[in-house]
């Protein structure tokens, strides 16, 4: 088993077309990271594996797209204006990215690049009764880019400034929500197992309340073993119903005619983290033939090639063309590579 090198994993997600740094032939930009040919499909096939686990497969969620700018209204609301923060020397600094919409002087508005996808679900959870008229235990999730304007970013995908997160908003009555804490735990656990990361290397976090986002009552992080340190992976939290009273939103129960504010939980799952840890999971060295070589050892589900045709005899037309023909009843089917 080869030594987890973060600067070895770096190089060969360059050289193999996985992940390059952003905007590199202009000297790059920190905290940005352009996904090649094999790091899109790897992703891609992270998120849909999310998604089909967290959404599609389930009769109590529902999937939504929402916008990336959102006016300040929204997050005065939310709290993040005043808690969305990080220190910067004796003061604090907001890491959202701040900009205008409209052209005329005087007519411009506040808006900001979102920095989490919640929001954007909770000021669609009067769409989504309205639509659907769900009941209460339900969930809005979406998979979307965030933006954070982060002091330090470092250690490749881990701490960037755009990233891509799978989250989902579940919303029940404040009762039942310990129950579905646990439930959703062991389901991010389920998740961990299932795209082939070893659980040894994932560890559960309670989080002290001092640490806690300004929402939460209750957090865990789901930790993994980086090469860099044990770093959150993903998240956890139990929002109470602090963001649909601070949106002034409620349900009503049809069947028992009570009028309540539902209670949120929270998992957050960082797509490109994700990616990370798979890399850093699969990433292994052995030999073959005398020669030392590289090889990523990833999960069937995840892996951005799933079938390569190699026509080993190429002085053989008829050979070449039979394995051409295997290629080409392939490729519609799945992703397969011709060499």
């Amino acid at each position: 088993m080869a030594e987890k090198n973060l600067e070895n994993i770096i190089s060969l997600a360059k050289r193999r077309g996985f992940v390059y740094p952003g905007s590199e032939i202009y000297g790059g930009l920190a905290g940005t990271w352009d996904y090649g040919p094999l790091g899109a499909e790897m992703l891609h096939n992270v998120k849909d594996a999310w998604w089909k686990k967290f959404v599609s497969s389930r009769e109590d969620m529902y999937g939504i797209a929402s916008s990336i700018m959102m006016p300040e209204t929204v997050w005065t609301a939310s709290g993040h204006l005043e808690h969305f923060t990080d220190p910067l020397g004796s003061k604090k600094f907001n890491t959202m990215f701040k900009s205008k919409a409209g052209a005329l002087k005087g007519e411009t508005i506040d808006i900001y690049l979102r920095p989490e996808l919640a929001q954007g679900m909770f000021v669609n959870f009067k769409n989504i009764i309205d639509s659907f008229h769900p009941k209460v235990p339900f969930g809005i999730a979406q998979i979307g880019r965030c933006f954070r304007n982060e002091i330090s970013p470092r250690d490749f995908l881990f701490r960037v400034r755009e990233f891509d997160l799978m989250e989902f908003e579940y919303f029940v009555k404040e009762s039942d929500w310990e129950k579905n804490f646990e439930f959703w735990k062991k389901e991010i656990r389920n998740w961990i197992k299932e795209i082939g990361i070893n659980e040894k290397n994932v560890h559960e976090l309670e989080v002290s309340e001092k640490d806690r986002a300004h929402y939460s009552k209750r957090t865990v992080d789901f930790e993994y073993d980086f090469p860099f340190g044990r770093k959150e992976l993903y998240g956890l939290a139990y929002r109470t119903d602090y963001d649909l009273k601070n949106h002034k939103l409620d349900y009503y129960d049809e069947d028992t005619k009570e009028r309540f504010v539902p209670h949120v939980i929270e998992p957050t799952f960082g797509a490109g983290r994700t990616v990370l840890a798979l890399l850093c999971e699969a990433y292994d060295e052995d030999e073959l033939g005398g020669e030392r070589r590289t090889v990523l050892r990833l999960n069937t589900k995840i892996a951005p090639i799933k079938v390569a045709v190699f026509p080993l005899l190429k002085n053989k037309p008829e050979l070449v063309k039979k394995a051409r023909e295997v290629y080409e009843m392939l490729k519609p089917e799945m992703s397969a590579m011709w060499d």
